[in-house]
């Protein structure tokens, strides 16, 4: 099984972070032997939105802001499927906020990759919900992971770097077996730097604080987990890791009646539905 690649197609600059991201994915899928006819990637707005043209794979372009509920729709349809939604920074922690948060609370087992640049690069520089104050904004950057632990619902946070390419490869695939499992809603940020216009890849690097690497850590420990990740960042660190694990049914198997048959794997054939479409006419005539 082959995935191809055309660099020359992207809209990425030299040394954009989502190169890296790209490659991962690609990577994971294929060693986790993910056939393309069974991957579904869906995309939002800007840079980080045309990774799913340059996957092999299933692909469609949601609207901005709204990747995740036209995931949600994917995963309850054809839970058959490895269902990947991908974005940024502005895509997810902006216009989508609202559905991110209803996303974690619901739990249907796909994955979610947001790249995070704390920039607006496709429309050169603005800066996104993730910025930290500066002479342009006095807001509080948004933390995706802080958010993740404040819901119950969550099953899945985690943070990686391009700059950290092995810890990126496991988190990928992490979250990829655990959609695949059906343990609900896998939410990867990725720290993917925009060279353009917010090159932070020294910054990060001399700043993120790998969680995993602490023996005492426990990441199925929700409250001690929030205090770690306030703690790294009050200190001016920036967590990364498999940060919080939770166990909780996916959203379609705690509502899919006992035998019942996804809707993408309904049968089609006219004639099958006749007799249901007789029934159902004849209680409306009475």
């Amino acid at each position: 099984m082959t995935r191809t690649f055309d660099h020359t197609n992207t809209i990425w600059c030299a040394g954009c972070g989502h190169f890296g991201v790209r490659n991962t994915l690609v990577s994971a899928l294929r060693d986790l032997e993910v056939p393309p006819h069974e991957t579904m990637v869906l995309a939002g707005i800007g840079c980080s939105g045309t990774i799913q043209n340059n996957v092999e794979a299933y692909g469609y372009h949601a609207l901005h802001g709204r990747v995740l509920p036209a995931a949600l729709g994917v995963a309850l349809t054809n839970p058959h499927l490895t269902i990947i939604a991908a974005g940024g920074d502005g895509d997810g922690y902006a216009i989508g906020a609202g559905h991110l948060v209803h996303t974690f609370k619901r739990n249907p087992a796909m994955v979610y990759l947001l790249m995070n640049n704390a920039v607006y690069g496709l429309t050169k520089g603005q800066d996104s919900p993730t910025a930290t104050p500066s002479h342009e904004t006095a807001e509080q950057g948004m933390d995706g992971i802080s958010l993740g632990l404040a819901l119950p619902g969550t099953t899945f946070l985690a943070r990686a770097f391009t700059g950290a390419p092995e810890q990126m490869d496991r988190l990928m695939r992490a979250a990829l077996i655990h959609s695949q499992q059906r343990r609900g809603f896998a939410f990867l940020e990725i720290l993917s730097p925009c060279v353009t216009y917010n090159d932070t890849y020294a910054d990060w690097a001399g700043r993120v604080v790998d969680l995993e690497a602490d023996d005492h850590y426990d990441r199925f420990d929700r409250a001690k987990a929030f205090g770690r990740v306030h703690e790294v960042s009050e200190g001016g660190g920036i967590p990364t890791g498999l940060i919080f694990e939770g166990a909780r049914t996916d959203m379609a198997t705690r509502i899919m009646v006992k035998g019942a048959v996804a809707p993408a794997h309904q049968p089609t054939d006219v004639d099958a539905h006749l007799d249901g479409y007789r029934d159902l006419m004849a209680e409306y005539a009475v």
